[in-house]
């Protein structure tokens, strides 16, 4: 004897798609995010060596306006 198998429905009662993301769904990316901006603006040091400084003064205000 087969064993049943559960499927789960791609549609709500309201006929509107059922869209769930796992908690990692989310987590992820803004962990992710997260340490690429930390990482972008903790390198002060090697702006003299770029020449280019208007990538760090726009994660400074940037900085400085998340910290307010």
């Amino acid at each position: 004897m087969s064993a049943r198998t559960h499927t789960r429905s791609t549609q709500s009662a309201t006929g509107r798609a059922d869209f769930r993301l796992p908690w990692w769904g989310v987590a992820l990316p803004t962990v992710a995010f997260v340490v690429l901006l930390v990482l972008i603006t903790g390198s002060h040091d090697a702006e003299a060596a770029s020449g280019d400084s208007s990538i760090s003064h726009l994660m400074d205000r940037i900085q400085h306006s998340l910290s307010r």
